[in-house]
């Protein structure tokens, strides 16, 4: 066995967990949740300088990397033919050879996330695979289409095949500190999820303050999220470090509190590989091995998984290969 198959494999399988059931909302506790923003961003700024890895090791990394990508199309134009191409990279992210020298055949990305209206077609194209449809939900992005309607377009999709549901939070709520109405609806829109996994996004980058990401999370995760995610990705401003360090340490308190763990997904703006091991390495500082598998650690991306295959690439043979060599579809 090489250097690069021990290392993945030092990364943990895939953990299993209870899923998040929720608690009531307390107030009191989310009023007492402070964010120091100069502390956060130079404790995010100092990342990429104290955490690197090299070799075999950073190929290890960018391959679990993969197994987090919830590879996305969430566009006006999709088709049938163009998610049927995007799940067929999902089961084969990696050329076959690539994957047979770096010893990590079988190699799959976390999930598929697409629009309601592509569901059924990407679960015939993923069928066999294990791999899980995701469904943007409840007015994506803006979230502001009446309420009945999001709680309908939830059930669609889970009827539909999606495992996962990404919802979108009314942004208003935080804004105007109405915290009983986002845990209401966040509760509510969990209720109508059943069996698939909520995952809740805040659209950080409309959110205001640090404080009040923080304080969103909190009451999500209060109202049963099994996954907080950053951005939407159509957002001025998506995923970033701070954000991320602000988000994952409410997952740890939350984890402190309850013994519940939360997953967590940044998206939008993850393009690069070393973007995506700056977020592993902060996933391991904060929350530990659990937090870099797929059932707790998600990257939402589409062209971030063309750069890894570059990488490793680059990495077996020494030569970068041209970008489009590495198309989704």
């Amino acid at each position: 066995m090489n250097t690069l198959t021990v290392a993945a494999k030092s990364l943990l399988p895939q953990l299993t967990h209870a899923r998040n059931p929720g608690m009531p909302l307390d107030l009191d506790w989310v009023a007492s949740v402070q964010a120091n923003t100069s502390a956060i961003e130079r404790r995010a700024a100092t990342l990429g300088g104290r955490r690197s890895v090299k070799k075999d090791y950073q190929a290890a990394w960018l391959c679990k990397a993969i197994s987090c990508i919830d590879l996305t199309t969430l566009s006006g134009d999709d088709t049938p033919g163009r998610v049927q191409r995007l799940a067929a990279k999902a089961r084969q992210p990696v050329s076959e050879p690539l994957l047979e020298q770096l010893g990590m055949q079988g190699l799959t990305t976390g999930a598929v996330c697409v629009y309601h209206e592509m569901v059924e077609t990407a679960v015939r194209a993923l069928e066999g695979s294990g791999i899980p449809v995701a469904a943007v939900s409840t007015g994506f992005p803006a979230g502001l289409s009446p309420f009945h309607l999001r709680i309908a377009e939830i059930g669609e999709s889970v009827k539909a095949g999606a495992k996962e549901i990404d919802i979108v939070i009314s942004r208003r709520h935080v804004l105007t500190r109405n915290w009983q109405a986002l845990y209401d609806e966040t509760r509510e829109m969990r209720a109508a999820c059943g069996d698939a996994h909520m995952k809740t996004i805040l659209a950080t980058g409309e959110l205001g303050t640090l404080r009040n990401v923080a304080r969103a999370s909190l009451i999500c995760m209060m109202a049963g999220a099994d996954f907080i995610k950053t951005s939407t990705g159509k957002e001025g401003v998506n995923a970033t470090l701070p954000v991320t360090l602000t988000m994952i340490r409410c997952i740890r308190e939350y984890q402190d509190r309850t013994t519940v763990k939360v997953g967590y997904k940044p998206a939008g703006g993850i393009s690069k590989a070393k973007d995506a091991l700056l977020y592993q390495a902060l996933m391991k500082d904060e929350l530990g091995h659990p937090w870099l598998q797929p059932d707790l650690f998600r990257f939402g991306a589409s062209s971030l998984l063309g750069d890894i295959e570059r990488q490793l690439e680059h990495h077996l043979t020494g030569r970068y290969s041209a970008a489009n060599r590495h198309a989704m579809g």
